[in-house]
């Protein structure tokens, strides 16, 4: 029993908080809901962490690698989530002309090896398996 109350997380958000209150990102809440129509939560999983106070974002991940050196970190968070959001919904052809887009825009700095740019849509959540395979990639990149 003391190892159950150890491992809850308990979060409390006041939404009517003045500003600079704490707001939590959750990517995952697991709950289940009783016989009487209660919820119970467990196994909640804190991904990012915004203090409005602040202004920053604090995020757990690393940031797309190929962000132009000359954007700053709020434009760089920018663009990261775009392609993230980008490689996780779109085919490898869309993917390809809106980079070469943002390239054009000066948005990011692409390198000219495909694979290092595979590998790094890859870890920013693109499938690798049909459709998705590192030679069709290469065969659209910077077309």
């Amino acid at each position: 029993m003391d190892k159950d109350k150890r491992s809850e997380i308990h979060i409390t958000n006041n939404f009517n908080a003045p500003i600079g209150q704490h707001i939590d990102h959750v990517d995952t809440i697991n709950f289940r809901m009783d016989g009487e129509g209660n919820f119970h939560f467990g196994m909640v999983e804190e991904t990012n962490t915004v203090t409005a106070s602040e202004g920053k974002l604090r995020r757990d991940e690393e940031m797309f690698h190929f962000v132009h050196p000359e954007l700053g970190d709020e434009e760089g968070w920018q663009i990261h989530d775009a392609v993230k959001r980008l490689v996780t919904h779109q085919k490898v052809l869309d993917i390809c002309n809106y980079l070469n887009k943002l390239r054009a825009k000066g948005k990011v700095l692409l390198p000219q090896s495909p694979s290092n740019a595979y590998k790094e849509l890859v870890r920013m959540g693109m499938p690798n398996g049909d459709g998705f395979s590192e030679k069709y990639f290469s065969s659209c990149y910077l077309k």
